[in-house]
């Protein structure tokens, strides 16, 4: 009998345990991050990688471009659905370089990376949110 009530006193302690933590646990899970690996062009002259996080509804990406050849650029480019709708921009590069954007609404981004032209050797698109 006393096996049995100091079980459901642990039991208890656990329950009430669990409710203490749980504000915490729930106020972590207002940032979400995502890194995402090398994103290469066809040909592997060029990559991005970099960071994507959600906080307090806007999500924010963070990226590096990295051109392997000199002389012709990288293309980095992203697609998002946002309120409704989908948008696409792009943005080039010669060597490396680093760049951020943001925005609210936010649902779904694709990425992927072209190399010595807007769409030339253009890799395999991944999601990135």
């Amino acid at each position: 009998m006393r096996k049995t009530f100091a079980i459901a006193a642990l039991a208890g302690s656990m329950a009430v345990t669990g409710l203490a933590i749980s504000p915490a646990a729930a106020q972590a899970t207002t940032t979400t991050h995502s890194q995402w690996g090398k994103v290469f062009s066809s040909d592997h002259k060029a990559y991005t990688f970099g960071k994507t996080w959600k906080k307090h509804g806007k999500v924010f990406t963070k990226w590096h471009g990295v051109d392997k050849r000199g002389g012709k650029k990288g293309w980095v480019w992203f697609e998002y659905y946002q309120n409704g709708s989908w948008h696409r921009f792009n943005k080039s590069w010669d060597g490396k370089v680093m760049g951020a954007w943001s925005g609210r609404g936010i649902k779904k981004i694709y990425t992927f990376t072209c190399w010595a032209g807007k769409f030339d050797n253009c890799g395999r698109k991944y999601r990135i949110f």
